[in-house]
């Protein structure tokens, strides 16, 4: 591997920020940021990668490699959950397992993003429509995760009342990031079929705030990581070599689906990066309220404390030299 696609991504200004915020919390600085910034923040990323996705999705249409690659993309997201629970339950009991898989089942829209801002430094393209996988693959690993707890658990969830399947379905597919994201892609596919000057009236919000924005959100993220890095001695080591070797497996394992769907350097290493990465925000969120006999500081800390600093600063290059060796 060539490390200077890791010196390279760790000097970008968001990367930096991110271990600014880190170290802020090491070296006992009273640095905070105000509660709602982070959502606001957190929120305009959301809407912008949405936004642009859907603008570039309207250009490319729906050819049979999108609709391959968003339907890879999804099974992934129900294949994951079913390996990483086998595997967790060496260790952790039903429920913790099946949160923890689920979370590793789903994704991280902030590492995406992150890489899409590592490929832009390295002027290599990518698609619109990989939003649109993004997009999809939160919602499948809630509820197989969920399909998990009562299936391994038949005598205590004894029926389908105990799960709440409405409010289960309810935040597998309305959560804030899922129906922010979904509409966003759809508005910017409207907004380029319909109103090309609406678009460039965007650009000034979508575009150039972005880089701005995510250096300032991965700040917070840094603190929270930090913050949840002390969870991780409830965890233990077990859980903290899952959460280094999860990514790394799942990565290998989608650099080969994105090989054989032909996707390239930039598409691929998305599409990497979405296997690779694990939910902090959304499947946190169901979890809490369906499987309440889950540790939250097991799924939580090795997602956030974990395998999201892992993925932003060494990940990103390790999985781009992956995509590049298997590059035909």
């Amino acid at each position: 591997m060539d490390t200077s696609l890791i010196l390279q991504n760790l000097l970008t200004p968001p990367v930096l920020f991110f271990f600014l915020g880190v170290f802020a919390v090491v070296l006992g600085s009273d640095l905070e940021i105000p509660a709602p910034l982070p959502k606001l923040f957190s929120l305009y990323l959301l809407l912008a990668i949405g936004f642009k996705g859907g603008l570039e999705l309207q250009h490319s249409g729906l050819s049979e490699t999108v609709l391959l690659t968003i339907g890879a993309a999804m099974a992934m997201s129900m294949l994951v959950p079913l390996y990483g629970f086998a595997l967790l339950r060496l260790k952790v009991d039903v429920f913790n397992a099946a949160a923890i898989a689920a979370s590793y089942g789903s994704i991280s829209a902030v590492t995406f993003i992150t890489a899409e801002s590592f490929l832009d430094t390295l002027g290599l393209d990518h698609d619109g429509f990989m939003v649109a996988a993004l997009a999809l693959m939160e919602s499948p690993a809630i509820i197989v995760g969920l399909l998990l707890v009562k299936l391994a658990t038949p005598t205590t969830k004894p029926d389908a009342e105990t799960m709440r399947w409405g409010a289960v379905l309810k935040e597998s597919f309305l959560n804030g990031s899922v129906y922010l994201l979904v509409g966003s892609l759809l508005v910017g596919v409207l907004t380029a079929a319909n109103s090309p000057q609406g678009a460039e009236k965007m650009l000034p919000f979508t575009d150039k705030l972005f880089y701005g924005a995510l250096s300032f959100f991965l700040l917070d993220m840094g603190i929270v990581a930090a913050q949840r890095l002390r969870d991780l001695k409830q965890a233990g080591a077990f859980l903290i070599g899952f959460a280094l070797l999860m990514p790394v497996v799942n990565a290998l394992l989608g650099a080969f689906i994105a090989r054989g769907l032909q996707l390239g350097q930039g598409n691929g290493l998305l599409f990497v990066v979405l296997c690779a990465s694990a939910s902090y925000i959304a499947v946190p969120a169901a979890m809490r309220m369906t499987v309440p006999e889950a540790n939250p500081s097991f799924y939580i800390s090795t997602a956030l404390g974990v395998t999201f600093p892992f993925n932003i600063s060494v990940g990103i290059p390790l999985y781009m030299a992956l995509v590049n060796r298997l590059q035909p």
